[in-house]
């Protein structure tokens, strides 16, 4: 599970709830990117091998400060899937700034890290609130 944030003026957020930001339906596409990136993850990063996920969620939660973006990716085996869960969040962000760019520019996307994680030689990891 990994989680970032996109930093936005009020008004971007309450175009993408009101689905008006002119490239179309801003948390639909950037969900389909992330579950795309975490698919294609071992495309994208050196040293990542295949897996055969058996599940990728992405979830939005819009805030008064921002965009909260969360994944969860799971699949059957030993390995760990943090690389997916924290490819799939930064590619949902980079999609929501990419939709949005045209109305506010200086879009901060932050704080993008792993929430949870088990399997792999490293056992189970959780983040302290």
């Amino acid at each position: 599970i990994a989680s970032c944030l996109v930093g936005s003026e009020m008004c971007i957020r309450d175009r993408i709830k009101e689905g008006s930001i002119g490239k179309g339906d801003v948390l639909a596409v950037a969900q389909v990117a992330g579950i795309m990136a975490a698919k294609k993850n071992s495309e994208l990063i050196p040293m990542c091998h295949p897996l055969l996920l058996t599940k990728v969620d992405i979830s939005f939660e819009i805030e008064e400060t921002a965009l909260h973006i969360r994944s969860e990716v799971r699949c059957h085996g030993e390995t760990g899937v943090e690389m997916e869960a924290l490819t799939a969040v930064s590619v949902a962000a980079l999609t929501v700034y990419d939709m949005c760019k045209a109305v506010q520019r200086d879009m901060r996307i932050d704080g993008i890290h792993l929430l949870y994680k088990e399997g792999g030689k490293s056992g189970v990891y959780e983040a302290e609130e």
